[in-house]
């Protein structure tokens, strides 16, 4: 195959062919006395595989994956793999229990707040049913911080950090932990309302997806191209290969 077949059939320009090859994502292409390239199915695998996983993983650990495929083991390969894959379980994992989060307050007026709702520490505290320790406990992670006094130093909710602290209050009784709550709780912040949340985590799921098919179709290039090398290895070399420039 030319570099041109390689790039046409991968899906990618004949730069990034040769950008491949140069960064070890491709193995060397053996050349002719003359200087032509002898392309064959293991870098048009490589090139496969490369494409899918960046799409899945992102181009640096699709790099890093499909060059080890010509330097290490296989165990060090599908070791690699399976990190990418643990990764995307654990971003569903996160999304699914936003979603939850959503569905926990989801009566929640969070887009409803007027001026005199705002609060002390102790009038809040009431309103919600728990001590005011909580209510510093959160502001302590970050999670519902309120405004000081300028004179005194005491602390004053605002009717949107009142807001804040009704979600709270729901998340932690649906049993969401105060870690994955400071990741989400500006994220219900910036959104004026709950619909806003729900499409971005509908398209968040949509994105884990498609990179969770990319993965399933960069795995299977991968695949092919660990038994090329291997083949190339122990000298049982295909015999379909074009020469080239």
């Amino acid at each position: 195959m030319r570099t041109v077949d390689v790039a046409r059939q991968a899906g990618c320009s004949v730069q990034q062919v040769r950008n491949l090859e140069r960064d070890g994502v491709l193995p060397p292409a053996t050349r002719t006395a003359t200087g032509y390239r002898v392309y064959g199915q293991v870098h048009l695998q490589s090139a496969l595989a490369y494409r899918a996983l960046a799409v899945g993983a992102g181009p640096v650990e699709a790099k890093k994956i499909v060059r080890a495929v010509h330097r290490f083991p296989v165990a060090q390969v599908v070791a690699l793999l399976d990190a990418v894959h643990a990764g995307l379980d654990a971003e569903r994992r996160q999304l699914r229990r936003a979603e939850e989060a959503v569905r926990a307050i989801s009566d929640e007026p969070i887009d409803d707040v007027r001026a005199s709702d705002s609060m002390s520490v102790s009038e809040l505290a009431a309103a919600l049913g728990v001590r005011p320790s909580t209510l510093r406990h959160w502001d302590a992670e970050g999670l519902v911080v309120p405004d000081r006094d300028p004179v005194r130093g005491t602390r004053r909710y605002a009717p949107a950090r009142v807001r804040d602290a009704r979600i709270v209050h729901q998340l932690r009784r649906a049993g969401h932990r105060i870690a994955p709550l400071r990741a989400l709780v500006p994220e219900l912040r910036r959104a004026h309302r709950l619909e806003e949340v729900t499409s971005a985590l509908a398209a968040r799921d949509d994105g884990i997806t498609a990179r969770s098919r990319a993965l399933l179709d960069g795995a299977a290039a991968l695949g092919a191209a660990l038994s090329l090398a291997a083949s190339a290895h122990t000298g049982d070399r295909p015999h379909d290969d074009l020469r080239d420039r």
